[in-house]
């Protein structure tokens, strides 16, 4: 999504602090939560927010296909299109499997 790549929990954390930071209002909605198994998930959600100073709405609708290792993800990757996202989640939960 051109957003970057974020590691370890510092990295993470700075990321998400400067998003939320530009909005004075934020939400997230998630539309549909898959376990495909194998440690794979898909997530279709979309995140809308009112930016800093703006009367305007924001809206992101995206997938994110999670990898899972002993309860926690290990590693998120956020695709645009959804079907794309599926077809990549699907095809990684069969080579884990």
């Amino acid at each position: 999504m051109g957003l970057g790549t974020y590691e370890g929990l510092a990295g993470i954390r700075a990321f998400w602090e400067s998003w939320l930071g530009t909005f004075e209002q934020y939400e997230i909605e998630p539309e549909q939560i898959l376990d495909l198994g194998n440690g794979v998930t898909l997530a279709a959600v979309t995140q809308k927010g009112h930016p800093g100073g703006s009367r305007g709405e924001v809206r992101l609708r995206y997938a994110a296909v999670a990898v899972w290792a002993n309860g926690m993800a290990v590693r998120i990757t956020n695709y645009t299109d959804i079907d794309e996202a599926r077809s990549a989640a699907e095809r990684l939960a069969g080579e884990r499997g």
